[in-house]
């Protein structure tokens, strides 16, 4: 499998999952929606269970708004591009892990290899930023060498 075609699957497979979290959301709502129609009128005015049902709708609302937030910006992402350095949207091999700077999605595998999706928000992706293969720099006490970008 070439870089391109790494990252491309990669990239699917991040997609994938945030599509399936926003869908699971959808389906908690409607749910929610669901209960809170069975249940009828609020029995009185501080009806707590009918708030809470809908509160529960608009918290998922809300966790969905930003799931598609994170699917747009998982399809600005470049395949097709090359990258000297690690920044947004690349794929870096270090000698400690496999990380993929997209999204905050976790652990990701592909043919076999353990890939962690990362924010670039998180305090790793601060440490790495900017580095060419070669160069290394120390997080959390442990030495990091950036062995590829692409």
């Amino acid at each position: 499998m070439t870089n391109q075609e790494l990252k491309s699957s990669l990239l699917q497979k991040c997609i994938e999952q945030q599509l399936q979290g926003i869908n699971n959301l959808q389906q908690q709502m409607d749910d929610a929606q669901q209960q809170s129609n069975d249940y009828g009128q609020p029995k009185d005015r501080y009806d707590a269970f009918k708030t809470k049902l809908l509160r529960q709708k608009d918290m998922f609302a809300q966790q969905q708004a930003k799931g598609k937030i994170v699917l747009s910006t998982l399809k600005q992402i470049p395949i097709e591009e090359t990258f000297s350095q690690v920044e947004f949207g690349t794929v870096v091999i270090t000698n400690k892990q496999k990380l993929f700077v997209a999204a905050g999605l976790g652990k990701i595998e592909i043919e076999g290899e353990t890939f962690f999706a990362i924010s670039p928000q998180v305090p790793i992706f601060n440490a790495l930023k900017g580095l060419k293969p070669g160069e290394t720099t120390v997080f959390n006490g442990m030495n990091i060498e950036i062995k590829e970008v692409f």
